[in-house]
């Protein structure tokens, strides 16, 4: 992957501490600073370790620090509480032996809910591939069928961009997810082809990326520019099955974008749900 996966702890601490300013911890501001960010030994000093100490947990010496100096690093490099626990994750990892990944099936029970429901509906693997969707999920973006992956259509497409009215928070949320995803399983083969990928093709990937920003993949509200009925405020619930997520689209009962969404509706009423073969 496009960070060093043997030392993730100290790639972390070096993307966290990147983005810290002096002034945000209280220290003074200097001229010619050649680090963005703090320095090493600022760090040191402000969580109240040596700064050798610290020196060898972002070089990979000592990758398993007690919960006391992890907590005060994050105190110190401003976590919040998921970053925090991403952060202990890191330190708890131990050597493990490698695993097949299994195959990611869509039970049939989903593939019947698909087809029943009456709202944009898919289901989604952990590297953001869609596995299944119904028609109604297509006619609101041909991008959720089975066989894209949300990542790349929202880094790589250029009507993926125009469909996203905030592309750049769709791109940081949608980033920070993947990498809390991914987790300590490194050597995953389709995360490791995905990560590539991007990486080659998408500067936006590459500068978010670096950052190691971490965020549950959860719902919440979105505006989108659909090319046939405009723009939609939809609602988005994601729901854990069997290791995947299923994930609908709605809107307020009543607003003007569910008349939109039922006006959509219209067009695909009696389309079956489409099957990934999984």
């Amino acid at each position: 992957m496009s960070d060093d996966g043997t030392n993730q702890l100290g790639a972390y601490l070096r993307a966290r501490r990147a983005l810290v300013t002096p002034e945000s911890v209280g220290l003074p501001p200097s001229a010619g600073r050649r680090v963005a960010g703090l320095r090493r030994e600022e760090v040191s000093m402000l969580a109240g370790i040596s700064a050798d100490y610290y020196i060898r947990l972002e070089r990979g010496r000592d990758k398993h620090p007690s919960v006391q100096v992890l907590a005060a690093l994050a105190r110190v490099l401003q976590l919040d509480e998921l970053e925090e626990e991403y952060l202990l994750s890191l330190a708890a990892t131990r050597p493990r032996p490698k695993r097949r990944p299994r195959p990611e099936r869509v039970p049939a029970r989903l593939h019947q809910l698909l087809a029943g429901v009456q709202l944009p509906a898919f289901v989604e693997g952990r590297a953001f591939d869609v596995l299944a969707s119904n028609s109604l999920a297509v006619a609101l973006s041909p991008r959720l069928q089975p066989g894209y992956n949300r990542l790349r259509s929202l880094l790589l497409d250029p009507e993926e961009q125009a469909f996203q009215q905030n592309w750049t928070r769709s791109t940081e949320g949608l980033i920070a997810a993947f990498r809390k995803s991914i987790g300590d399983d490194i050597d995953n083969p389709r995360f490791v082809e995905l990560v590539g990928e991007l990486a080659l093709s998408s500067d936006r990937f590459r500068t978010l990326w670096t950052r190691h920003d971490v965020r549950d993949l959860e719902g919440g509200t979105t505006t989108v520019n659909h090319p046939v009925v405009g723009e939609l405020q939809l609602h988005r619930d994601k729901l854990p099955v069997d290791g995947l997520l299923l994930v609908l689209y709605y809107a307020d009962q009543g607003s003007e974008s569910d008349e939109k969404l039922r006006l959509l509706a219209s067009t695909v009423q009696g389309s079956p749900a489409l099957r990934s073969g999984v």
